[in-house]
């Protein structure tokens, strides 16, 4: 006895479904890339965490100063 067509028409059914999800899978990428454009740091703006901050060892806190000062105030 012969198949019925069911199958072909879900395959058809299942393979639309995967495509709309890729669709709408790649708007969300699209408006999740323009997003992120357009709330990054324009030019000459400075991340306001490192503020400040400069490449290789950084000053010492006024507290972490040299011995000789902190015993003079002791005195």
């Amino acid at each position: 006895m012969a198949k019925t067509s069911r199958p072909t028409a879900q395959k058809r059914a299942k393979e639309r479904a995967r495509q709309e999800k890729q669709q709408q899978k790649e708007a969300r990428r699209l408006e999740s890339k323009e997003r992120k454009a357009s709330s990054g740091l324009k030019s000459g703006e400075e991340d306001a965490d490192i503020a400040g901050i400069r490449p290789g060892p950084q000053p010492l806190p006024a507290e972490w100063g040299p011995m000789s000062e902190i015993d003079e105030d002791k005195n």
